[in-house]
C-alpha cells in the first residue's frame, strides 16, 4: 500500500503515536494528530513540519477527549473537513493504570474501556462510512501484548485490550469486501510517556513479567508498524516474544501461566 494522501493518527501527541506520524510526516503524507494536551499537540505538529518536505504537505492537530463519544466523532468529522478522508487511521490513544485488583477503584476498569476500547471504537465508527464509500484506506488498532495474554497487576488494562482483538477482528472480515483492510498491533514494553506513568503503580510482579518481552522504543514500534501496513498484515507483532506469543499462545498458555505464576512469586 503506498503511503500518501491523509493520516489521522490518535494519540499522536506523544509515544508509539508520533513515532509513527512523524515517519508519515516523512513519507510526504498530510498528517492530523489527535490527543488531549494542547502544549503536546503544538511541539507535535512543529516536530512535523521540519520532517515535512513535500510542497503543499499539511499538518494538523486536533485536542479532543477520546473517552467522550461526541468528541471523538467531532475529531474526525474536523479532520476530514481539514485534510480531506483518511487513507489511513492510526488508532493509538489509550491508558494504562496497572495494580492488583483489589487495590483498584472500579473506576479503573471503566476508564479503561472507555479509552482504549470505545475510544478506539467512536473514532472508526466516524471515519469508516467515508472509507468505505470510497473503497480504500487502512485501519490501525494498537493493542498490547496484554491483549494476547492476561498479565497479573493488568486486570484493568488487559481486557480493554483484548476488546480490541475482538473488534479488528470482526471489522477485518466487514471491511474486507469493501477495500478497506484492518491492521492489529500487539507492542510489548515501549519506552513512551505512558510507561512512564505506568510505572509508578505497576506492582513489582507486573514488572517481572512484562520485562520478559524487553523495552523497545517507540520508533522501533513505529516501523514495525509501517512495515506491516506495507505488507498488509492483519496482526503486526514487533519481536520475537510478541509473535510467538500471538501465533501458538493458546496452545502454549499453561505453560506461560506457570512460567509467570513463578515469576511474580520470585518478585514478592
Amino acid at each position: 500500500m503506498p503511503l500518501v494522501g491523509h493520516a489521522i493518527v490518535t494519540g499522536g501527541s506523544s509515544g508509539i503515536g508520533l513515532a509513527t506520524a512523524r515517519l508519515l510526516a516523512l513519507e510526504g503524507m498530510d498528517v492530523t494528530l489527535i490527543a488531549r494536551g494542547e502544549t503536546r499537540l503544538a511541539a507535535g505538529v512543529a516536530a512535523l513540519i521540519a520532517l515535512g518536505h513535500r510542497p503543499g504537505q499539511n499538518f494538523r492537530s486536533i485536542s479532543a477527549d477520546l473517552a467522550d463519544p461526541d468528541q471523538a466523532e467531532q475529531s474526525i468529522v474536523t479532520a476530514i473537513a481539514e485534510l480531506g478522508p483518511p487513507e489511513l487511521l492510526i488508532n493509538s490513544a489509550g491508558i494504562a493504570r496497572p495494580g492488583h485488583f483489589a487495590d483498584l477503584a472500579r473506576d479503573a476498569f471503566e476508564e479503561a474501556v472507555r479509552v482504549n476500547y470505545f475510544g478506539t471504537l467512536d473514532v472508526i465508527r466516524a471515519a469508516a462510512p467515508i472509507m468505505r464509500a470510497r473503497r480504500r484506506g487502512r485501519i490501525v488498532l494498537v493493542s498490547s501484548g496484554a491483549g494476547l495474554v492476561g498479565i497479573f497487576g493488568y486486570t484493568a488494562y488487559a481486557p480493554s485490550k483484548f476488546a480490541l482483538r475482538g473488534l479488528a477482528e470482526a471489522l477485518r472480515a466487514e471491511l474486507a469486501p469493501d477495500g478497506v483492510g484492518v491492521s492489529i498491533v500487539y507492542p510489548p514494553d515501549t519506552d513512551t510517556p505512558q510507561l512512564v506513568d505506568e510505572n509508578r503503580t505497576k506492582p513489582p510482579e507486573t514488572r517481572a513479567i512484562t520485562a520478559q518481552g524487553g523495552l523497545w522504543q517507540a520508533d522501533e514500534i513505529a516501523r514495525a508498524i509501517l512495515r506491516g501496513v506495507r505488507a498488509g498484515r492483519f496482526s503486526i507483532t514487533p519481536g520475537w516474544q510478541m509473535t510467538l506469543l500471538h501465533s501458538v499462545g493458546g496452545v502454549i498458555a499453561p505453560l506461560l501461566a506457570r512460567y509467570f505464576d513463578r515469576l511474580a512469586r520470585q518478585a514478592r
